[in-house]
């Protein structure tokens, strides 16, 4: 039996994650656009090139998501395919997928698809995909595997802290005043998704120090996190990244702890030293 697992570009995996004789991992990608020019987050994506036209650009830029017919391609490849798209809430990615999922099954009823709405991103895109690639290997039928992975992804969370406010700034959703006295004073706001795939602000520290610390306390209010795994993801911020896993590791007891250089998407939002952790 062949199976596809997939998702969209917000996932920092690269596409050698999964390896298996009747397993494909595919992505499908956003676009990403900055002036005139359009970049397709995919392997091919020189992404501190793209950071660096954003930086030097004084209008706003944009994401755009993947059509229908994307993904009905990777709909088409195998049989069973489960696909895991970012949240709903802040893109039109999953309502994409949607679309997709009913072509492909109008012209083959035989085929089993299945569009999970992770209601995150990064990370939790990780580790729903690990899941459900775990139950996968172990036989799981695809009731089964739909069923656990549905259930373990309302189990997850994702906090993160930004690496600047500029491109909040300069799309309107943040005011120029606001967001030029956070840069100044070094304010690392600290942030989660909702249950609803939304993003509230839980704190607001100053610096980066600071703002790995108040990740790990949530962290631990959250969840007992022992032995759980956990995915660390950094937008040009290494040092931070194993900063926050040397504290996770202390502070929540577990060593599965995986770090990932954000991919295109998710160093759009989060820009140079942004910070994102699933668990």
């Amino acid at each position: 039996m062949a199976w596809s697992i997939l998702s969209d570009s917000s996932c920092d995996l690269p596409l050698n994650a999964f390896q298996g004789e009747n397993l494909y991992f595919g992505k499908v990608p956003l676009k990403i656009r900055v002036g005139g020019t359009e970049y397709i987050d995919d392997e091919e994506l020189n992404v501190n090139r793209m950071l660096a036209q954003m930086k030097n650009y004084s209008g706003p830029s944009s994401s755009a998501c993947p059509s229908p017919e994307e993904w009905a391609e990777e709909f088409r490849k195998n049989d069973h395919t489960i696909a895991i798209t970012m949240t709903s809430a802040l893109s039109g990615t999953y309502n994409s997928a949607l679309v997709a999922r009913d072509m492909v099954l109008e012209e083959d009823p035989f085929k089993k698809i299945h569009v999970l709405d992770s209601r995150s991103t990064a990370g939790d895109l990780v580790l729903i995909l690990r899941k459900a690639a775990e139950l996968i290997a172990a036989g799981a039928t695809f009731e089964t595997v739909v069923k656990q992975t549905e259930s373990y992804a309302k189990t997850l969370v994702l906090l993160f802290a930004l690496g600047s406010y500029d491109n909040l700034i300069k799309s309107g959703r943040m005011s120029r005043v606001a967001g030029v006295l956070a840069n100044t004073l070094g304010i690392r706001a600290v942030a989660s998704n909702t249950p609803e795939g939304e993003i509230q602000v839980l704190h607001k520290p100053r610096g980066e120090e600071r703002a790995i610390q108040k990740i790990v306390e949530t962290m631990t209010a959250m969840k007992n996190l022992a032995g759980q795994p956990v995915v660390i993801t950094h937008c040009n911020n290494l040092k931070g990244a194993q900063r926050l896993k040397e504290l996770i590791t202390h502070t929540c007891f577990t060593t599965k702890i995986t770090i990932l250089q954000t991919c295109g998407l998710t160093s759009f939002y989060t820009e140079n030293g942004g910070i994102l952790v699933g668990f």
